[in-house]
């Protein structure tokens, strides 16, 4: 064998040995990487996929709590055609999504756009815009609104000066869902950074060229805002409308868990809890829990479905 020919044969196996050493090391970090997984893992299994997979088949019992779960097949599935209360819950629960949700989008863009002009004291705006995001949900702002909206709340007291006789809002069928709306729209913080930060990243060379060419400030939001903040747009409201699916908590605490008056509150979750936790009715609320995914998944896939037609990306 010439000395190129052995030069060759050491570099292979130097590169084999190489590649030997590089393959123990990834394992070695492989291993300690899933046993710092480990915990998710558990939690995963224990807490998400196992809950998850119970429901499902709790979901074809009928279930008490108290007896062994029964073996039913559809029939809960089938009992919610019937089922006039739950036909109420899913009106309420829809008309509050539909109109919530873009007027708090509405509200956080609107207010975005103006902290971004540069305005004195950005971070202890924003700071304070986002304050009720973090506290809408809680029961604490709940009982608080439901102080605010009664008949001796802060709304009655401010009608009182310009002598407007107010009412109990939160007691009365037409105006009680009303309150819910306000309080999601009031907790508009957390898409309002997020529009924020999208704004921020718009080049100011699209809005100079404009401004060059004789735009006015409602034309360079309507043609350079506005299309740049579409993949914004769409990102907040897929999160806001599944969230606003799920709310409970005010209209827990805003009703006392009954949904009322005359169920004007009465959210899916609330009329789902109920089932449940009230009538022991396991089953049928396992049902009601796989229909709300069923419903949330498919408004969630016909919104990626549209943003095709008026999302933009820049690529």
């Amino acid at each position: 064998m010439s000395a190129l020919g052995e030069l060759r044969q050491i570099g292979r196996i130097r590169r084999s040995e190489q590649s030997a050493v590089d393959k123990a090391a990834a394992r070695r970090d492989n291993k300690a990487a899933y046993l710092f997984l480990l915990p998710w893992f558990i939690g995963l299994g224990l807490i998400t996929i196992g809950p998850m997979v119970a429901s499902l088949f709790l979901s074809f019992t009928k279930y008490n709590l108290l007896q062994p779960p029964t073996f039913t097949g559809v029939d809960n599935f089938a009992r919610m055609f019937e089922d006039e209360r739950l036909h109420n819950a899913l009106g309420v629960t829809f008309v509050y999504v539909l109109v919530s949700v873009p007027l708090q989008l509405a509200a956080a863009l609107g207010l975005a756009v103006l902290l971004d002009r540069g305005l004195r004291g950005l971070s202890f705006y924003r700071s304070v815009f986002y304050l009720p995001s973090l506290l809408g949900s809680s029961v604490a702002i709940a009982v608080l609104w439901k102080q605010v909206f009664g008949s001796e709340g802060l709304v009655n007291v401010m009608l009182g000066w310009f002598g407007v006789e107010g009412q109990s809002w939160i007691a009365n069928p037409e105006t009680a869902l009303s309150t819910l709306i306000t309080l999601n729209v009031w907790t508009f913080g957390a898409p309002m950074v997020i529009f924020l930060a999208g704004l921020r990243q718009i080049p100011t060379m699209y809005y100079e060229a404009a401004e060059v060419d004789g735009a006015t400030r409602r034309q360079r939001f309507a043609r350079i805002t506005l299309p740049l903040l579409t993949p914004i747009i769409f990102f907040n409201f897929v999160l806001q409308l599944i969230h606003a699916f799920q709310s409970f908590t005010q209209a827990f605490i805003i009703s006392s868990g009954t949904g009322g008056p005359a169920d004007s509150t009465l959210f899916y979750t609330l009329y789902l809890y109920n089932r449940g936790f009230a009538n022991f009715d396991m089953g049928y609320a396992s049902a009601l829990a796989w229909v709300l995914l069923i419903i949330i998944g498919a408004f969630t896939a016909i919104n990626f479905w549209a943003s095709k037609y008026w999302v933009f990306y820049d690529d």
